[in-house]
């Protein structure tokens, strides 16, 4: 519902004042703090009229008024339309995702420690794009007790895998070149879906390596159909700073709960950054895009009351980040 400047300017400014001070919002707090030219009355009738609205609610029929989930929605929504990154912010963020020697998991959970700390709230990324990542080349090296290790090289940093398979060292180059050769430039998800068809062609090529291939390609399938959960911890104690403590032990509870990370952290639509508000907490999410191809989902978890504006700053830089990688 679109509001009018005034009480859009009353809204955003008692949620703002709420979230700093957890003090009730009254006609006589926002008098003092609005630079409004109207009067207390007014202001009276402006926040009945948001509550009626469903933004705001009372406590207690005499006492001052407190942001609903539908308030504080309204609210972010409003912010991150406006959301900016901070120049000082970029660099620890580009120098990590830049790295293209390091391993794939390292830079996404790297990202999430950076935003976890700028922001001190739990931050969780879910991987859940495998299948965009392009790929770059294999090497896969024989080691001790009939296990090797296979590293894939992507466009955007290497994913390690390893098997238990007996292979010599000679069919494990061979592997590596005809999945080199035959997939550079191509996406996981073409390789898992084409592979199949490839083999049939080439059965006198590959004959001596096919058990590597087969593996390869088989742990490649179930990496894809995992969902990687990584969660940073270090902002749960803010949880329960000035906080309802039941609801700061729900938002903890989740953290611990897969199944309801990998359904919070779905995202809805074309948005960069979103925002899911309930009764129990909040969450503010955004996409890991890197090279143009969604790779996995970031979200910071909290209460309803919580630093909106850092959040969607420290977001913000990782997208901005993800945009200026070209992957090349």
């Amino acid at each position: 519902m679109k509001l009018s400047e005034r009480k859009n300017q009353i809204l955003c400014m008692a949620i703002e004042e709420y979230i700093k001070d957890c003090a009730p919002i009254t006609s006589g707090s926002v008098k003092d703090k609005a630079k409004l030219e109207c009067s207390t009355a007014t202001l009276r009738n402006e926040l009945n009229a948001l509550e009626a609205m469903g933004y705001l609610k009372q406590l207690h029929t005499s006492g001052g008024r407190i942001p609903t989930a539908q308030g504080y929605r309204y609210y972010v929504e409003n912010l991150l339309s406006n959301a900016s990154a901070s120049n000082g912010e970029l660099e620890e963020v580009k120098k990590l995702i830049s790295s293209r020697t390091t391993s794939l998991t390292e830079i996404v959970s790297g990202i999430a420690k950076i935003v976890s700390h700028a922001t001190s709230y739990p931050t969780v990324v879910m991987m859940n794009g495998i299948e965009n990542l392009i790929l770059d080349e294999f090497k896969i090296i024989p080691m001790l007790s009939e296990r090797m290790m296979v590293l894939i090289g992507t466009k955007s940093g290497y994913i390690s895998q390893e098997m238990a398979i007996k292979a010599s060292p000679g069919e494990c180059q061979d592997a590596s070149n005809y999945l080199t050769k035959n997939f550079k430039g191509e996406s996981i998800g073409f390789m898992i879906d084409n592979i199949d068809q490839l083999e049939v062609g080439m059965k006198s090529e590959i004959k001596a390596f096919q058990n590597v291939v087969n593996s390869l390609v088989d742990g490649l399938k179930k990496l894809n159909n995992t969902r990687l959960i990584d969660v940073h911890r270090q902002g749960s104690g803010k949880l329960l700073e000035n906080n309802d403590i039941d609801k700061a032990k729900k938002v903890l509870d989740v953290l611990d709960d897969e199944e309801k990370l990998a359904d919070i952290m779905q995202m809805q639509g074309q948005e960069e950054i979103q925002v899911d508000v309930s009764d129990d907490g909040s969450v503010v999410k955004a996409p890991i895009c890197i090279s143009g191809n969604k790779l996995a989902s970031i979200g910071v978890l909290g209460p309803q009351r919580m630093d909106y504006a850092g959040i969607a700053s420290a977001l913000k830089v990782v997208i901005d980040s993800l945009k200026d990688l070209k992957g090349e």
